[in-house]
């Protein structure tokens, strides 16, 4: 079985074409952001400080991203589609056709490198109770179950998030603090990989 044909998970399409003003602003924005949670701590990171560095109001801030979570999820989602389209029909082991621990292997390798990249933006997006919410959880949620299910494990249900848990920007960059480099962390979730799905 190879996981469902879904649809990538992000910020919905405009219903209308997006103004020049709106486009720029925007732009102005996810770039103000992306520096900002690149400077510091992004769960320290206020709309504020987002409308001050983007030079614009706070009004047209609000209009797009009710928080900053949302700029965070704005800014992971080109990545985010990227990785979830290789898993929907990227070569295996990512892709279909492979065998369901492989596959899982892959996913968290590739999660890992994503980490590794925009562990920032992660951490601002999905900090806390606010990485269940997101669209790309509840895709990872159904490609983990899927798999889970091709394997024949049972209560595959109550696995799902356990198995997500080590993808958390916070154990990460705890992992990360303790000296593990990102082969050593691969290779530990391998292993989860392998012993639950065989």
């Amino acid at each position: 079985m190879n996981t469902p044909e879904l649809p990538l998970i992000g910020d919905a399409a405009p219903a209308v074409p997006e103004r020049a003003d709106a486009a720029r602003n925007r732009a102005k924005v996810l770039t103000a952001a992306a520096g900002l949670f690149a400077a510091r701590d992004p769960r320290t990171v206020t709309m504020d400080d987002v409308a001050k560095a983007a030079g614009v109001g706070r009004g047209t801030l609000y209009r797009r991203y009710p928080d900053v979570a949302s700029i965070a999820v704005a800014l992971l989602d080109e990545h985010e589609r990227a990785l979830q389209e290789q898993l929907l029909r990227g070569a295996p082991p990512l892709g279909p056709g492979a065998p369901p621990g492989d596959r899982l292997a892959a996913f968290y390798a590739a999660m890992i490198e994503l980490l590794d990249t925009h562990a920032n933006l992660v951490l601002g997006a999905e900090t806390g109770g606010a990485r269940f919410r997101t669209g790309a959880y509840r895709f990872w949620v159904v490609h983990v179950r899927t798999l889970l299910t091709e394997a024949g494990v049972a209560e595959a249900d109550s696995l799902v998030d356990a198995l997500l848990a080590p993808l958390a920007a916070e154990v990460f960059q705890q992992q990360r603090s303790r000296g593990l480099d990102c082969a050593q962390i691969t290779a530990g979730l391998s292993r989860v990989a392998h012993g639950v799905l065989g």
